[in-house]
């Protein structure tokens, strides 16, 4: 057995299971996880399963050794000193030079106190059921200062034109009032817009609560 066989078969056990023993070495532990948000809460998160190495093994675990006695065609006691000795020389290793790397799974790595632990590939998907699923963005489409401060101009000159238009007195007053209405309301957003670009975290503390803060911001 090599080490991309052994990671292949730690691969397809770890599909279909929530543990996968080494025998005398550890546990790898696939655990679902659920959506989550992230981004200050404007992005949803698809749910996966995150693979963990636990430093400890169930004894008479026999998964690994059936699946490769299944796979090769070969008696189960073979496959127990074969995957048992690769494991020792794996554990070895592990301790001597403090890494080894699983093609395809990511790394096992050792403290100065051979505590092992593992740091999985970035690219990783053991959850066929996320296949497709991505990351849900709750923004829209954000204007730039430069487009706010255009409306705003805009705004301002149309104001100008019509307060000089020659109309009569009462329907002036009447559409300048509703025009200065308008605009105060755009105006006023187009600045609380800027002003959130520049200062979001002051912004979300005026919307939300501590407690609507802690649970975004989880």
């Amino acid at each position: 057995m090599d080490i991309d066989l052994f990671s292949d078969i730690v691969k397809d056990l770890v599909l279909d299971n929530d543990e996968v023993t080494l025998p005398g070495l550890g546990t790898f532990v696939s655990e679902l996880m659920p959506s989550s948000f992230s981004d200050k809460g404007y992005t949803i998160n698809p749910p996966y399963r995150r693979l963990s190495f636990r430093q400890r093994w169930q004894e008479g675990d026999t998964l690994l050794v059936d699946f490769y006695s299944r796979t090769n065609g070969i008696d189960k006691s073979q496959a127990a000193g074969i995957v048992g000795e690769f494991i020792s020389g794996l554990k070895e290793t592990l301790q001597s030079r403090k890494l080894v790397v699983l093609p395809g799974l990511g790394r096992l790595r050792a403290t100065r106190e051979n505590a092992f632990f593992f740091i999985a590939d970035e690219d990783l998907d053991i959850y066929p059921y996320g296949f497709g699923l991505e990351p849900v963005s709750l923004k829209t489409h954000e204007e730039t200062p430069e487009e706010v401060s255009a409306v705003v101009n805009d705004l301002q000159d149309a104001l100008s034109d019509d307060v000089v238009v020659k109309a009569p007195v009462r329907r002036n007053k009447w559409l300048v009032a509703v025009l200065c209405a308008v605009a105060s309301v755009i105006l006023f957003l187009g600045l609380f817009m800027a002003f959130a670009r520049i200062a979001p975290d002051l912004v979300d503390k005026i919307l939300y609560s501590e407690e609507e803060l802690r649970i975004i911001n989880y």
